[in-house]
């Protein structure tokens, strides 16, 4: 199978341009698409949120030739290469050295209408309720977009932090507030989504939990004074989660071998 090939299958989920969109929406930049062309035809596509040593040993062990991640593996400039203690860097080589491709989707699956910001949501409880047209969505883009507020079964909080971990797989969710606290609206943004256009969509729309990751301690604060409960889920775990679903819905078009590879020690 040609690379381009399946590029074009995995733009069936979201294309890049859906990306482009909402970086000149939103002045966001990205680089999603291919990042390495290793010439070959491909036998064989790992799927890993992100690119590192462990996921290219366990494409080299599977005999792949691809690796379709969710970040980026090059972000921005490369001013040089450190392969004595860049772990990036020792993965990009050994990609190149092996002739491995590796196809990065980012802001596009996030924003897809059934992408990564959407199976959070999904995870968190939307899927209870028929309520998709009661969703509010912070930064729209076609027929998707990014940050979403919506109603989930009513619980104390208590109970709702310990349903989140079961269903994201982790324990190093955290939770702030009111325990006791009775959440029916939950806001979340997946990957770092917090900022102040974040907590005051929150607000504004009567969320009484905000899930995110990588937040700061000003943000959580200002958030549980406003009465608005959170939960700081790993990043890996928060985003992971809709990146294999969106796997699990797609390998078997891909018509070639594929695995889906998590690192548990970042869930």
């Amino acid at each position: 199978m040609k690379l381009n090939d399946v590029l074009k299958k995995l733009e069936e989920v979201a294309p890049v341009a859906l990306s482009d969109e909402f970086c000149a929406k939103y002045k966001m930049y990205d680089n999603s698409g291919i990042i390495i062309n290793g010439g070959a035809e491909i036998n064989g596509a790992l799927f890993s949120l992100d690119l590192s040593p462990k996921t290219v040993a366990q494409a080299k062990k599977s005999g792949y030739n691809l690796i379709v991640t969710h970040h980026p593996a090059i972000y921005g400039g490369i001013s040089r290469f450190d392969l004595t203690s860049d772990p990036q860097a020792q993965a990009l080589a050994e990609c190149i050295k092996r002739g491995i491709s590796v196809i990065s989707m980012h802001l596009n699956f996030d924003a897809a209408p059934n992408g990564i910001d959407y199976y959070l949501m999904r995870g968190l409880g939307g899927e209870a309720l028929e309520n998709e047209e009661k969703t509010k969505i912070l930064a729209p883009v076609t027929n998707g977009g990014y940050g979403r507020i919506y109603a989930v079964q009513p619980q104390k909080f208590s109970s709702y932090v310990k349903a989140v971990g079961a269903e994201f797989n982790t324990k190093r969710a955290l939770a702030y507030g009111n325990s006791k606290k009775d959440i029916k609206r939950v806001a979340s943004f997946c990957g770092a989504g917090c900022d102040d256009k974040a907590i005051a969509f929150a607000a504004a729309n009567g969320a009484d939990v905000f899930v995110s990751s990588d937040m700061k301690h000003h943000e959580i604060s200002a958030l549980v004074s406003r009465g608005i409960n959170v939960i700081h889920l790993t990043h890996y775990s928060a985003e992971n989660y809709g990146f294999n679903k969106i796997y699990l819905k797609i390998k078997d078009e891909l018509n070639m071998s594929s695995a889906y590879f998590c690192d548990a020690e970042l869930l």
